[in-house]
């Protein structure tokens, strides 16, 4: 398992956390989502090896920006 962090834009409220972690959490690779709307970050326990890709346009599906780069942190 692997754990990114993901800067998000327009992020506003728990309702915006949610929408974000709904969008995740229906890819097969994501394990476990935490959206913090007041810190603008979204940080996701992976499964398996996910594109970056996949992440950002499920952000911006959802209707947010990703403000910065994916940063993998330590295995757990």
């Amino acid at each position: 398992m692997s754990a990114v962090t993901v800067a998000v834009q327009g992020m506003t409220c728990p309702t915006c956390e949610k929408s974000i972690e709904a969008a995740l959490l229906r890819m097969p690779e994501v394990r476990s989502v935490r959206a913090d709307h007041l810190s603008g970050r979204v940080e996701l326990t992976l499964e398996s090896p996910l594109d970056p890709s996949k992440v950002r346009t499920a952000i911006e599906e959802a209707g947010y920006d990703v403000a910065g780069p994916e940063a993998p942190s330590p295995e757990r």
